[in-house]
């Protein structure tokens, strides 16, 4: 009876040892949630910091609250309106006396949100006010946004080369061949590529033709914008001979591009930090290198959104476009139609901006979605389509519900087409001596069928029902863009274009931004802009999320000096190395999981941040987690 007794007293006192243990846990936790919350009360003047650790975001996911306690770390993302906002806010505050443009962890971002958060950055700048960037090795992207700034700075040991966008796209025909799995694709429009991974083992001549004209127009518009920025930077030797540049100082890469104005100074941080120090002031109390800072997180506070006047309603869709619920980051069908519908019923909205930034996905849930904005045209508010980055395949068919659809040169759009796989195994259970076999009473019986493959009917069905897809979605460009169905059958076919040529084409009306579509949906409903207000209508996250979300926020720390040192070009293209890594277990995991008849554009995301897909990179983390590695 004593042993057991002293076997429950010492159960007992580990009980109580791992309870006091998760309660300091959490309140150390906790506290270290509210010490991050924005303070905008202790502003000061001084320099603002933007660090773009991560990627530029137009909608970014929420913070995985188990990410830090499985050691894995998630990729952070930047929301592109809240820099923009900060960026405009701070041309004529007289308390930011420099901006500071911290690009060291810069992963990238698509095209045409880089080149407005540059434009931003020249706005600033145009009024005289100092901005500075730094970063010891500049991305294209990230050298976009810098070139916008009055001084440009690179780390001596690091450098900058540029890559352009393209390079190669994994293609699984081979592997799939091997492992006996075959993929039955279903599709219409013959640059529809999506497709080609499963089914090839290289691009096809379409996909080749139509990806050349893709990136060399998104590379000649990067050009011209760096060449406006900063017009002594020589670019094109950069692009077209760098072993050459780089050997005219001995390999010395940083010193390379200072010789060829492509930065103004080479300095680590601790340099850096003493110049906007002379500019901004330097904090008493502080080491060498630190200057008086205004976090973003906090000035955001203190600059928050417009409330007066009006409403005008903004509903994102971004992310891949998928069925059911989805958190930010994806368009759940269920999810955007959702909020859509309850922010019309609700809310005193006088008009509705569509905000798109998605490279498609689930028709299904596309046109779930489109229905949901045609609820809006129904009680007579005037929608206007606002592209961002990417409004593609599935995303068009999202925007062929505006009024009138604004976009930017460099949006990527178009790809009109869509495509189902299915994939079978019948091929990979012989493999192992596994067969199958059965009583069919019609020929559709257990078809499509995983395991012994599908018959000629059940393919016959499927390309008809993709087919009848097809022209659905070419009937819904032609009457929303009013043309006739042969000549977008023409510029369809699955073909991405960029958005000057697609301004060209009649796929979009105008150029501009987001805050040029709110103005011309505000115009729309007879109201002046300037008197109106966005309302955002999205789903506030949960009180588990926004404890999440608060560490991952803005954790940058008022000592600039002692901020980690960024990556240079070595530890770069180990990233990108990564991120192909990522792609495939995610392609095989769209492979498995696509279930639903697809309008999505494979070409996208050759243009986005360099470690691929936020969803990807969580996939590869997991699995290298599971090895240990």
């Amino acid at each position: 009876m004593k042993l057991v007794r002293g076997a429950w007293k010492i159960l007992v006192g580990i009980k109580d040892f791992l309870v006091l243990v998760f309660m300091l846990l959490f309140f150390t936790a906790l506290f270290a949630a509210l010490s991050h919350r924005p303070n905008k009360a202790g502003l000061r003047d001084g320099a603002l910091v933007i660090a773009f650790n991560g990627t530029l975001s137009e909608q970014p996911e929420d913070n995985d609250p188990l990410a830090s306690v499985t050691g894995r770390r998630a990729l952070k993302q930047l929301r592109l309106r809240d820099v923009l906002r900060a960026l405009d806010s701070a041309k004529s505050d007289a308390r930011v006396k420099a901006v500071v443009l911290d690009l060291d962890s810069f992963m990238g971002g698509y095209p045409a949100a880089v080149a407005e958060v540059g434009e931003a950055v020249r706005r600033v700048r145009a009024t005289g006010k100092p901005v500075l960037a730094y970063a010891t090795g500049y991305t294209d992207a990230g050298y976009l946004i810098a070139a916008n700034a009055s001084e440009v700075w690179l780390n001596p040991m690091g450098g900058t080369l540029f890559a352009g966008p393209g390079g190669r796209q994994l293609y699984y025909k081979g592997l799939l061949d091997k492992l006996g799995v075959t993929a039955h694709v279903y599709k219409v429009g013959k640059f529809k590529s999506a497709v080609e991974p499963y089914i090839r083992a290289d691009m096809s001549p379409e996909a080749r033709e139509a990806n050349q004209a893709l990136y060399g127009g998104i590379l000649a518009q990067w050009q011209q914008n760096v060449a406006t920025a900063r017009p002594k930077a020589r670019i094109a030797d950069y692009l077209t001979k760098p072993d050459q540049v780089v050997a005219t100082t001995g390999g010395d890469i940083a010193l390379a591009n200072l010789n060829y104005g492509l930065v103004d100074k080479l300095g680590d941080r601790l340099a850096f930090g003493k110049r906007v120090a002379e500019i901004a002031g330097k904090p008493t109390g502080k080491p060498a290198g630190n200057f008086n800072a205004i976090k973003l997180s906090n000035w955001l506070a203190a600059n928050p959104l417009p409330t007066g006047g009006e409403a005008i309603g903004v509903i994102t869709v971004a992310g891949e476009i998928v069925d059911g619920e989805a958190g930010p980051g994806s368009a759940g069908g269920d999810t955007v139609s959702g909020l859509l519908l309850k922010g019309l019923a609700e809310k005193k909205l006088k008009a509705l901006v569509v905000r798109i930034d998605s490279p498609g996905g689930s028709a299904l849930a596309s046109e779930q979605i489109r229905q949901a904005v045609l609820q809006a045209k129904a009680q007579g508010l005037p929608v206007v389509v606002s592209m961002g980055s990417l409004a593609a395949s599935g995303g068009y068919w999202v925007a062929t519900a505006g009024d009138v659809i604004f976009a930017e040169p460099n949006t990527i759009t178009g790809s009109i087409g869509i495509f189902g796989i299915i994939p079978t195994f019948e091929n990979t259970l012989a493999k192992i001596g596994v067969t199958t076999d059965g009583v069919q009473t019609t020929p559709m019986t257990g078809q499509p069928d995983v395991t012994g493959g599908t018959n000629e009917v059940t393919d016959r069905v499927l390309q008809a029902g993709i087919s009848n897809g097809y022209a659905r979605f070419i009937q819904r460009v032609s009457e929303s863009r009013k043309l006739p169905p042969q000549r977008v059958d023409e510029i369809g076919q699955g073909r991405v274009w960029i958005g000057g040529v697609a301004h060209q084409l009649r796929l979009v009306d105008r150029f501009g931004g987001l805050q040029a579509a709110i103005d011309e949906a505000a115009k729309r409903a007879n109201l002046d802009p300037a008197k109106v207000h966005a309302t955002y209508l999205e789903k506030e996250p949960s009180s588990w999320i926004a404890f999440a979300n608060a560490f991952a926020e803005d954790d940058s720390d008022d000592d600039w000096a002692e901020q980690p040192a960024g990556a240079d070009l070595y530890a770069r293209i180990a990233l990108e190395r990564r991120g192909l890594v990522g792609q495939a277990l995610g392609d095989a995991r769209r492979l498995s999981a696509g279930g639903s008849v697809q309008a999505r554009c494979l070409e996208c995301g050759g243009f986005g941040p360099a470690g691929g897909r936020a969803g990807d990179q969580n996939l590869f983390d997991l699995v290298m987690a599971r090895f240990g590695l």
